[in-house]
């Protein structure tokens, strides 16, 4: 009778212990077209073969919070590679994921990308997942983007490549669900321009280890992927991610307009 009744409860508590681990975690998910890897509609890949058809191409974003710590997957079309020996299963791409917590905050965004926010999208903390050593990541941050930032951009102790997914964790307060996101796809560059934080540039043509269908001035956005529309994966958001990403050059190169991204919210 004694360990029949030991055996109940043990089970009870152990049944009560998964669903408050269960209740403890917070998720959020979204799609994005397959095949819009083309940043305003012209851009095209590199010409080295280590830039695989779909390695920009995303697909999936989902978001976890559990005991104060954040796990963010973003998904492209392709298998992860690793030419380069990076040794964290992925190497060419490099990713900006932009939240906006309701803490208001920035408009602008890093060196390198060429992209905005409006005022109503002001994203207030940025993580960022890179194929390259957390140290070189965070020395680029404090070389290159604003002082106000440091603190609003988090770098994982470990970012992973497997199978099609990059992961990262970072520590984080608050509800995921109640977050606005937007998901920058841009490109590993371990020798960038003096003031780019680690992105590839877009040029007019393509070039070995240089997008084309942009601008050979510093005009355009450099943005390959993002989040649209209501994140669901819709082939309308094919046009809201060209709309967002639209830019202008004047005859001297400068930006006349340039593009200015929207967060993407669970309804």
């Amino acid at each position: 009778m004694k360990n029949s009744f030991w055996r109940t409860g043990a089970l009870a508590l152990v049944a009560g212990l998964a669903l408050a681990s269960a209740a403890t975690a917070q998720t959020v998910s979204f799609k994005d077209p397959t095949g819009d890897d083309n940043g305003p509609g012209s851009y095209t890949y590199p010409t080295d073969a280590v830039y695989k058809r779909g390695s920009f191409d995303l697909t999936g974003f989902d978001v976890e919070s559990k005991g104060g710590k954040v796990t963010f997957d973003v998904t492209v079309n392709s298998p992860l590679e690793d030419p380069w020996g990076m040794k964290g299963g992925f190497a060419v791409q490099m990713i900006f994921i932009f939240i906006d917590t309701g803490a208001g905050g920035f408009t602008d965004t890093v060196p390198g990308l060429n992209v905005k926010f409006d005022e109503a999208n002001a994203w207030d903390k940025l993580v960022i997942l890179s194929p390259q050593p957390p140290g070189r990541v965070k020395d680029e941050i404090s070389q290159k983007a604003a002082a106000d930032r440091a603190g609003a951009i988090l770098v994982p102790n470990r970012t992973k490549g497997a199978g099609r997914t990059i992961s990262g964790t970072v520590e984080l307060e608050g509800d995921p669900s109640q977050w606005g996101y937007q998901v920058v796809v841009q490109s590993n560059e371990g020798f960038p321009a003096d003031k780019d934080l680690l992105t590839r540039k877009v040029n007019e043509f393509e070039g070995q280890h240089r997008f084309g269908g942009g601008t050979d001035y510093d005009c355009d956005p450099h943005a390959v992927d993002i989040l649209a529309g209501a994140g669901t994966g819709d082939a309308g958001e094919v046009q809201a991610q060209h709309d967002m990403l639209k830019y202008e050059c004047n005859p001297d190169g400068s930006a006349k307009t340039g593009a200015v991204l929207k967060m993407v919210r669970k309804s």
